[in-house]
């Protein structure tokens, strides 16, 4: 299909003279004199780029820019403006835009930058449609295509068909149970019964009749017989989600019915056996049970066979506002709210905020939100606090350079919206020991103030990383908002990844 390119430009003497510089160029020109005009068309057709003209008859050209946004289209724009300069190139990225040019525009320039974001349009849908052969957004009940989600979608269709123990093991609000859950509706038990019961939730009173069953009088006020999680959950699964949670005595019993497969219900004489697959999950980490003495070492290894990893949100990137838009609709439309959209300001804050409570906390944020507000595009507005205050991730410690130059950073609990420039480290002439020697003498208490001492590359990295993830990953718009050159960021960013690679 040939591609085609919105010109949206008022000037009837300059769209001739542009048609004329591209007439020979293999893609479909279209012309719009005003944004009206430009709006029309895009609302029945949907160009591979558009070229803009910012002062246009009717409104000013970033109005187009906001209206795309709005609509959720995302088609690439190259802004012409007659009033070039850095600080417009900065807002214009801001607003969605990928390049600009300057009046008067050459015809090599013209050209060169049309085939230059055609190619790149071809190139990422090309790369979209791989990605979504190669990777599953959905599974089950999981929502995320993200690159530690398809770990996991694998190791589940891996464990599924077999008897293997699985342990699961991630942070509360991770998906412990949906992935419990995945394994035994891949397995084949799904025909049969899933029971779940949380560790951490039954006093241990109660937990031996819970899991094996008791019968009449084996206690006061077993009134009758009734039947436990093992027995209930014969030919299916078994699932112990907080098994570190479980007291030292029920855990002796628990292995030995894990070891045979048999027990005796409270009060009981016989013993009864079941087949049950058995998929354990906890928030603690396992070892560190064992090491203190909360969890038996037998135990542990018993059903830790394959254990499962479940990741936090904020190592889920992509996830995030996938995660939120998948809330956004269910919850509108159950309460009858105008909600469609997340605005690209609001979903770098969603990406940026570390998320303690994992996916159960974006799906609460995001019910209060639509129970609060009815609006068609949730905004920064409408994000509570704690996301506002978010800053970037830190890169690990492990990755740090041989270095002992440090600079003195003040704190703030909420970035601000305009990345601001990284010095280059090459011009830095001052040596370590200098650098040392000259910390003014109240460094010290300074920092009884709030203010934390951190190595010069940690924030060089973190500034550069911030300007990516503000581009949605454009290195050559990071660099203009930094005032580096493209190269520089290139070369900066590719040492990083093998270091990391090489870690």
């Amino acid at each position: 299909m040939t591609p085609k390119v919105l010109l949206v430009e008022d000037s009837s003497s300059l769209a001739v003279l542009y048609k004329q510089y591209l007439k020979n160029e293999p893609f479909d020109l279209l012309h719009a004199a005003t944004g009206g005009e430009a709006k029309r068309i895009l609302e029945r057709t949907i160009p591979s780029l558009i070229i803009l003209d910012l002062q246009l008859p009717d409104m000013q050209g970033d109005e187009i820019l906001e209206w795309l946004e709005e609509k959720n289209i995302s088609i690439p724009v190259v802004v012409v403006t007659a009033h070039g300069s850095v600080d417009t190139a900065v807002k214009l990225i801001q607003k969605g835009a990928k390049d600009f040019l300057e009046k008067p525009i050459r015809a090599d320039r013209l050209k060169t930058s049309i085939q230059i974001h055609l190619k790149q349009a071809e190139l990422e849908t090309m790369l979209d449609d791989i990605q979504q052969k190669m990777d599953r957004e959905r599974f089950h009940d999981f929502i995320g295509a993200s690159i530690p989600m398809q770990g996991v979608y694998k190791i589940i269709d891996a464990v599924s068909d077999t008897n293997a123990s699985v342990f699961i093991i991630g942070e509360s609000g991770t998906g412990k149970e949906v992935c419990a859950n995945a394994i035994h509706n891949e397995s084949n038990r799904k025909d049969k019964a899933f029971v779940a019961i949380n560790c951490g939730a039954i006093p241990k009173d109660l937990m031996e009749s819970e899991v094996f069953g008791h019968v009449k009088g084996a206690f006061t006020g077993a009134a009758t017989d009734r039947k436990g999680a093992a027995s209930l959950a014969d030919g299916g699964t078994l699932f112990l989600d907080e098994l570190c949670e479980m007291d030292l005595e029920m855990q002796k019993k628990l292995l030995r019915f894990l070891q045979t497969g048999t027990f005796t219900p409270l009060g009981a004489t016989k013993e009864h056996k079941v087949d049950v697959r058995i998929i354990c999950a906890t928030n603690r980490d396992p070892l560190l049970e064992v090491q203190e003495g909360r969890f038996r070492e037998d135990l542990y290894y018993r059903v830790h066979v394959v254990p499962i990893h479940m990741p936090p949100l904020r190592e889920r990137d992509r996830d995030i506002v996938t995660l939120a838009e998948h809330f956004l609709r269910i919850y509108s439309k159950q309460d009858g709210r105008k909600f469609e959209t997340i605005a690209k300001e609001a979903q770098r804050y969603l990406k940026r905020y570390t998320w303690p409570g994992n996916v159960r906390q974006l799906q609460n944020i995001i019910r209060n939100i639509v129970v609060l507000n009815d609006e068609k595009s949730l905004g920064v507005s409408h994000l509570p606090p704690e996301v506002m205050a978010s800053t970037a991730t830190k890169p690990s410690a492990s990755h740090a350079p041989n270095s002992r130059l440090s600079v003195v950073q003040q704190t703030s609990p909420a970035p601000s919206p305009i990345v601001e420039a990284a010095p280059e480290m090459a011009s830095t002439s001052m040596s370590m020991e200098s650098a040392v020697s000259n910390t003014p003498p109240n460094a010290e208490l300074s920092n009884a103030q709030g203010v934390t001492i951190r190595p010069m590359w940690q924030i060089e990295r973190e500034t550069i990383q911030q300007a990516i993830d503000y581009c949605d990953g454009n290195v050559l718009n990071a660099a203009v908002l930094l005032e580096l050159s493209p190269s520089t960021v290139y070369r900066k960013k590719q040492a990083w990844e093998a270091e990391d690679s090489a870690s």
